[in-house]
């Protein structure tokens, strides 16, 4: 940023660079699109400044005005790392056709390949929209994956990988990938250390489950319902499905 920025006059770079800063402190989404608004007031033909805008309004939930920004740094750097967030603005707009042109735009295959990765968790996304979860793991499934290597995007592909096999039924599968994102993210990007716990949890109390019905239907149980069937024979409440007979 600072090199970009040098393009400016000394203190009108500084002034700037102070709202870019400010920008990335601020907690909160809308604070820190604020300030780069105001970055952009001073400073509206420099790419990293509309670039800083684009990511502000993305995070802030502003899919129309991060679009624009985007479009703008990029005609202004040159630089293909923007698609995916244009792709998944366009995912958020209802426009999936369009984010999808973005993904499979051929110029793709001569960017850096965490930025392909990026397009594929956007696509992978666009699948579950559209209902077709299986279609989602699918999109996931890159040499990276599995290819035991750790790169610094592999906790976001690992996570992604993770949601689409939850969505499609898959949970067993879904809480080893979270398990794995949750090693690989060691800087905390994502929340796959609770979303691993939480299924770890819900195979528990399924085993726990299982287990209560195992011995629901068990030796005792078959006890009960042969004397339920020994005096079913008349009519009145004795021919009437009591607890023993609905628990065999």
């Amino acid at each position: 940023m600072r090199a970009e920025l040098r393009t400016l006059p000394g203190d009108l770079a500084d002034a700037v660079a102070r709202r870019l800063v400010a920008a990335d402190l601020a907690e909160d989404p809308e604070q820190a699109y604020e300030f780069t608004l105001a970055a952009r007031r001073l400073a509206a033909r420099v790419g990293v400044v509309r670039e800083a805008c684009g990511i502000a309004a993305y995070r802030a939930g502003r899919w129309a005005e991060a679009l624009t920004e985007l479009r703008t740094a990029r005609r202004l750097t040159g630089r293909g790392g923007y698609l995916p967030l244009m792709a998944d603005c366009e995912r958020a707009l209802g426009r999936p056709d369009r984010a999808l042109t973005i993904i499979n735009d051929p110029g793709v295959t001569g960017l850096d390949r965490e930025v392909q990765i990026e397009l594929r968790i956007v696509e992978s996304g666009i699948r579950r929209d559209e209902g077709r979860p299986a279609a989602a793991a699918v999109a996931l499934q890159v040499p990276e994956l599995t290819d035991g290597r750790l790169r610094p995007w592999s906790a976001r592909l690992f996570y992604a990988y993770a949601d689409a096999l939850l969505d499609a039924g898959r949970a067993e599968e879904a809480r080893d990938w979270f398990g794995r994102a949750a090693a690989a993210d060691t800087d905390g990007e994502t929340d796959a250390t609770e979303r691993f716990e939480e299924l770890d949890t819900a195979v528990f109390e399924d085993l726990a489950a299982t287990s209560d019905a195992g011995e629901a239907t068990g030796p005792a149980a078959a006890a009960h319902e042969a004397e339920g069937a020994g005096s079913a024979g008349g009519n009145g409440p004795a021919g009437e499905a009591g607890p023993a007979e609905d628990a065999g």
